[in-house]
């Protein structure tokens, strides 16, 4: 096979002046660039690394309204969230579905406080909600999940929200975007905002894998970089004040058996104030998360060993048998981009909305909120682009917008994520091969992925286009030489390509593990 990105190396730089240039291709880059895209704009994405590289491939896989932000109080964010949820759901079937949470209770008192809660939960949803919450006894609590700690359960709260996989919607978006016309391009950083009479009008940036740096315009240039946009900023005005406060979330991944069942557990209230959910994903449980502030943010964030200990701690609490060290398959962290709020030290008090922010030359940010209101981000700030650059008014179409591979008839196994489009992986070769025998993933996968979704690594592919890296770091590890090789074969490259693919992969890996 021919390798697909000089064609789209072309097609950047073929155009001469784009209505609009987004910065960053995690979830606000790619709302954005589909809320533009479908407007009629001529829309480019440039993303520095790989589509939800950073922070947009590590949540917690919940569509969800936030059940601790109704709490705190932010009505308006949790009544706009579970907008969104029923949105997407909508708007993407095999990506989105309903997930039940359980809400133990080991006090009486408990029960109809929760209860209390979670219906205006419900009320908050509208037409749109999922499914009615409701109270459980203690057999009822157990039928749920059975490895919950028995002593003095009285019962729980049954309440519903969405789940998802983060970064197979980070490529749907993708997929949808160039679908209806728009240039994307990984491995791609913006290394400078072009200026003209002191007004952003374009950006330059480098192909990573050439090394040759390009030029394009622009009428409108927006950063959405998540936990980078200070230093986008920083390219347009050097001394401009970082606008975030980076938190980190860890997550660990164990087997399947400390939940023994298809309901997550929620923990609403552990000893640092956070909320921690124990989910079942992809045929793991998936635990966390942590809140903790950090002094800068980083490409490949680590879990700190305080932040593994709590984890392992609060969950032992509820489940029996508890998870240990020995139990963790993968250990991974995210940085949350919040944006600096005065005299609050206390990242978990810091609300998840969306920020706009224009600089004097034009430049917009988009920073904050989180993966369920990704398309009310896009929204907005293409609703800002569009009057700043004066280009001609649009109405936003994505609301009832179908993204790529919509359909409602899909297997209920790993390849629920390709929608329609999974007849055609299957036909690729080596459908039937599996990679590894504790995943379920294919050979044929590797193949789609470099043909169609833009996969230019092997951590591209074990980390974000499968899930491998998440749900066993070490299984993944004793993929990458196969997954190079068929990379090799559709990029034709050579075996030196290949050997320092597999390093390169494994040293990272190692990195998901705990020490």
């Amino acid at each position: 096979m021919s390798d697909p990105r000089p064609a789209l190396i072309q097609a950047v730089t073929d155009t001469t002046d784009w209505d609009v240039i987004i910065i960053g291709g995690g979830a606000s880059g790619l709302g954005a660039a589909v809320e533009a895209v479908t407007r009629g704009y001529r829309t480019l994405l440039l993303e520095a690394h790989d589509y939800g590289k950073g922070t947009s491939s590590r949540s917690t896989k919940l569509i969800h309204g936030g059940v601790r932000y109704l709490a705190q109080g932010h009505i308006h964010l949790v009544r706009e969230s579970l907008h969104e949820r029923g949105l997407l759901k909508k708007n993407a079937p095999h990506l989105v579905h309903d997930l039940g949470f359980l809400i133990a209770t080991y006090r009486f008192w408990r029960l109809p406080f929760y209860g209390i809660g979670l219906k205006l939960y419900d009320l908050l949803a509208g037409r749109l909600n999922l499914r009615p919450s409701r109270a459980l006894g203690r057999k009822g609590a157990l039928d749920h999940i059975p490895t919950l700690k028995p002593q003095g359960l009285t019962g729980g709260i049954l309440y519903f929200d969405g789940q998802f996989d983060d970064s197979r919607l980070a490529i749907t978006l993708l997929r949808t975007f160039e679908a209806h016309g728009g240039v994307a391009l990984n491995a791609a950083p913006v290394i400078g905002i072009l200026k003209v009479s002191g007004r952003a009008a374009g950006v330059t940036f480098r192909d990573d894998e050439t090394g040759r740096v390009h030029m394009a315009r622009a009428k409108a240039v927006i950063n959405a970089t998540g936990i980078f946009v200070d230093a986008i900023r920083q390219l347009d005005t050097a001394d401009a004040a970082p606008l975030l406060t980076p938190s980190q979330g860890v997550h660990i991944v164990v087997g399947p058996q400390f939940l023994a069942g298809s309901t997550a557990l929620m923990v609403p209230k552990t000893s640092d104030g956070r909320v921690l959910f124990a989910v079942p994903w992809h045929g793991r449980t998936l635990i966390g998360t942590t809140d903790t502030p950090m002094p800068a943010v980083a490409l490949e964030p680590r879990a700190l060993e305080t932040e593994i200990d709590f984890i392992l701690a609060t969950a032992g609490a509820y489940m029996t048998p508890a998870p240990t060290r020995a139990d963790i398959l993968s250990v991974f962290a995210g940085l949350r981009p919040l944006v600096k709020a005065r005299a609050v030290s206390d990242t978990k008090t810091l609300s998840r909305e969306h920020t706009l922010l224009t600089s004097d030359s034009g430049l917009i940010t988009l920073t904050g909120g989180k993966w369920t209101t990704y398309r009310r981000m896009g929204q907005d700030v293409i609703d800002l682009a569009a009057n700043e650059a004066g280009l001609p008014s649009a109405p936003s179409r994505t609301e009832g917008l179908r993204l790529h591979g919509w359909s409602e008839a899909t297997p209920a196994d790993h390849w629920r994520v390709y929608g329609s489009d999974l007849s055609e992986v299957q036909a690729l070769p080596g459908a039937q091969t599996a990679l590894h025998p504790s995943l379920p993933y294919t050979e044929a996968e590797i193949r789609w992925a470099v043909r169609r979704e833009q996969a230019r690594t092997v951590e591209d592919v074990l980390s974000r286009r499968l899930r491998a890296l998440l749900l066993d770091a070490r299984a993944s590890m004793a993929m990458a030489p196969r997954v190079a090789a068929i990379m090799a074969e559709e990029l034709d490259r050579n075996e030196g390509w290949q050997v320092s693919q597999v390093d390169a992969f494994t040293r990272l890996a190692d990195g998901y593990l705990p020490k």
